[in-house]
């Protein structure tokens, strides 16, 4: 009987190891409203406030960003240039123009070139999630940290944003950044 209380214990343990696991489908947002249109809302100008927080919750960095985004067809496909100036607590600057385009309804590759390979975002309702490979500089060395980045459309004036970086499957922080649609 012992035996068998501790398999059904260590089965119970791992099956809520899985569930904490899991990670939200973009696609369970399918009926949020109000409806994100990437190349609406990433375009003309929007201002971004964020932060990066440490494993342990620590603010390390604040930030502010200024975008200036446009969208064109080409090859019958949207094509959107997202040119980001980012600007550090610190005093430090940083530039990064995404170009963003549309392959589906839906689905969308982004480049930049501190991204290594493409970024693979996918939009249903009110949420967009993008995967990808960040070529990070810190204290003068380049590491490759992936982030899982998660949108959230608000109201048409305000995006929420949560992105999680790690590296080798480990943890090591989390960017959050509040956009506002001028």
């Amino acid at each position: 009987m012992k035996k068998l209380f501790s398999r059904i214990i260590t089965l119970a343990f791992f099956g809520l190891f899985l569930v904490s696991c899991s990670t939200p489908q973009v696609s369970q947002y399918a009926n949020e409203k109000p409806v994100l249109d990437l190349s609406e809302y990433f375009s003309g100008t929007i201002d971004a406030y964020g932060i990066f927080t440490d494993r342990s919750g620590e603010v390390k960095k604040r930030f502010t960003v200024l975008i200036k985004a446009n969208w064109t067809i080409v090859g019958g496909k949207k094509v959107g240039t997202l040119d980001e100036s980012f600007e550090y607590s610190d005093g430090t600057k940083q530039k990064r123009i995404w170009t963003l385009t549309e392959q589906s309804p839906g689905n969308y590759i982004g480049r930049a070139d501190d991204v290594v390979g493409d970024a693979q975002g996918q939009l249903a309702g009110n949420a967009l999630n993008w995967t990808y490979t960040l070529a990070l500089p810190v204290d003068g060395t380049i590491y490759n940290v992936q982030f899982n980045d998660w949108m959230y459309l608000v109201t048409p004036k305000v995006m929420l944003n949560k992105a999680k970086m790690s590296k080798f499957g480990i943890e090591l922080g989390e960017v959050t950044l509040s956009f506002y649609k001028r």
